[in-house]
């Protein structure tokens, strides 16, 4: 029988709780400086070190960052997927699970975002991937600028599914979704066939087919796994720890 979490909430989280409701209620942008430790103190009727543990929490979440000096104080930000990153990557290094989680959560997962982007995606997001298979192909001999446009088209794809959870999850993971940081390498030939594969995808997009996407990145997502698979079957082993886990490369923000 699994155990039950009865503990009080700490009052700390309740407070930053009720900011967060604050800042979504009143729909306060990125930039907007929140009230003063003295408003927010006679606010919330907490202490001092209670309302700043909820301020450290919030800041760490990226919600707000903390100005310094006169009129500085609590600042509304935009959060990014960069805490769910290292949220995800411990609970997988804590579980000890390996690399091929990554992998096999990616099999299941990007057919189905490739399908709802065909029917979803805006033209403008069309031209974009149309433009980052062209740099692809004009960057063949290039393998940096390659594999990023390789996490941008990726993600492009990714947010214009329409589901944000899909579009952050892919953030979360870009660094470390093609398995360089474990040691898989992508040779110019390898980097032809990602090229022809993202084609097909892009073809099946622009024609806002989702079947014939949802195809599509499914035969790119399985001939990845074979090329891993034949080539780098030790990586697909590896435990994925914290310190593998870059910024990636490219990252679209949402809106």
């Amino acid at each position: 029988m699994a155990k039950g979490n009865n503990r009080p909430q700490k009052t700390a989280m309740i407070i930053a709780q009720r900011i967060v409701s604050t800042i979504s209620a009143e729909n306060l942008s990125p930039g907007v400086i929140l009230p003063s430790e003295r408003v927010m103190l006679e606010e919330y009727g907490v202490g001092r070190a209670t309302l700043r543990e909820a301020l450290r929490f919030l800041e760490f979440q990226g919600v707000v960052a903390m100005k310094p000096g006169p009129g500085g104080g609590p600042v509304v930000q935009q959060p990014d997927a960069s805490t769910l990153s290292i949220s995800l990557v411990l609970l997988l290094q804590f579980s000890s699970a390996p690399y091929r989680a990554i992998a096999e959560a990616r099999s299941a997962v990007e057919p189905m975002i490739a399908f709802l982007a065909a029917e979803r995606i805006d033209d403008e997001t069309i031209a974009q991937l149309d433009q980052s298979v062209s740099a692809m192909r004009a960057n063949l001999s290039d393998r940096s600028a390659f594999l990023a446009e390789n996490e941008r088209f990726h993600d492009l794809i990714a947010w214009s599914s329409g589901n944000a959870l899909f579009g952050y999850l892919l953030d979360s993971i870009l660094g470390i979704l093609d398995g360089t940081v474990l040691g898989i390498d992508y040779p110019p030939h390898q980097r032809q066939a990602i090229l022809v594969a993202h084609e097909a995808v892009l073809r099946a997009i622009q024609t806002r087919d989702p079947v014939a996407a949802q195809k599509a990145m499914a035969a790119h997502i399985e001939a990845y796994m074979k090329y891993a698979e034949k080539r780098y079957p030790h990586v697909l082993d590896q435990v994925i720890t914290l310190d593998q886990l870059p910024a990636p490369s490219y990252v679209r923000r949402p809106g």
